[in-house]
């Protein structure tokens, strides 16, 4: 049994233009590219999901081993990378939101080992990262966004023109999605805090004696919990309409 070489090199580049793309996506990615996953895992993840993929890279870019194909790797690989990012943004203005509300209920000081970034987060930002990453794999979003990738290389073939400067403008203007979304989610339980808040206010001043801090900070942190458990119905609502605005820029920059 011999080996056709001439079919295994055109085989061979479309499955480096395929993974080129699928691991820049998997690199910033939620859920492909989390930090908690081993490494062989997220690797066999890239590696299976460039196999099934490869044969859909039906283009003829240029050979991957001249300088324009390795341009053109980076070019797959900025594409992967920013549409990761823009779905990344709306995970972390979920959970930059949940830390608003903790800062709200006075549990700022309250933080734990955020393994994803590095560092700390505030525990009820993790709270809500969790839910969100459970809605999102309940409501098949990372098959849906298997499927965008797949149909990308059919709308943005490899070889062909790579993030533009329209498209790195579009990325950066969706990072206002961080702070407009993080209010949209803690909007909710903030504003029924707020009003806890102005009710001491008036307390204070018509009890100057009274120490606010002992009564106030156990009174604030239950009603907190239970504007929490109320606000928490608006959160699939909020993170749906964040989705779609991130699923729009994708199609856009993936061709669709």
């Amino acid at each position: 049994m011999t080996l056709d070489v001439a079919w295994l090199l055109p085989w061979l580049d479309r499955f480096l233009w395929a993974l080129a793309r699928v691991s820049g996506l998997c690199l910033l990615a939620p859920v492909f590219g989390a930090s908690v996953i081993p490494m062989r895992v997220r690797l066999g993840v890239v590696v299976v999901l460039s196999l099934v993929l490869a044969p859909l890279a039906h283009a003829a870019p240029p050979d991957v081993l001249s300088a324009a194909g390795m341009l053109g790797l980076a070019g797959q690989l900025a594409i992967g990378a920013a549409t990761g990012f823009v779905l990344k943004l709306v995970f972390d203005a979920v959970q930059f939101g949940g830390g608003l509300v903790g800062q709200s209920m006075s549990l700022g000081f309250a933080e734990v080992v955020d393994p994803q970034a590095g560092g700390s987060a505030n525990v009820l930002g993790q709270f809500y990262l969790v839910l969100v990453t459970l809605l999102f794999l309940a409501m098949d979003g990372h098959l849906r966004l298997i499927a965008l990738l797949a149909d990308s290389f059919g709308s943005l073939p490899p070889g062909g023109p790579a993030l533009d400067a329209n498209g790195l403008h579009a990325v950066l203007a969706f990072g206002v999605q961080l702070f407009g979304g993080a209010v949209r989610v803690a909007l909710p339980a903030m504003t029924s805090l707020l009003v806890v808040n102005i009710g001491f206010a008036a307390i204070s001043r018509a009890a100057p004696s009274m120490n606010l801090f002992a009564v106030g900070f156990p009174i604030t942190v239950s009603l907190g919990f239970i504007a929490l458990w109320l606000s928490l119905r608006s959160l699939p609502g909020a993170f749906e309409a964040l989705q779609g605005d991130a699923w729009t820029l994708m199609r856009h920059l993936l061709g669709g």
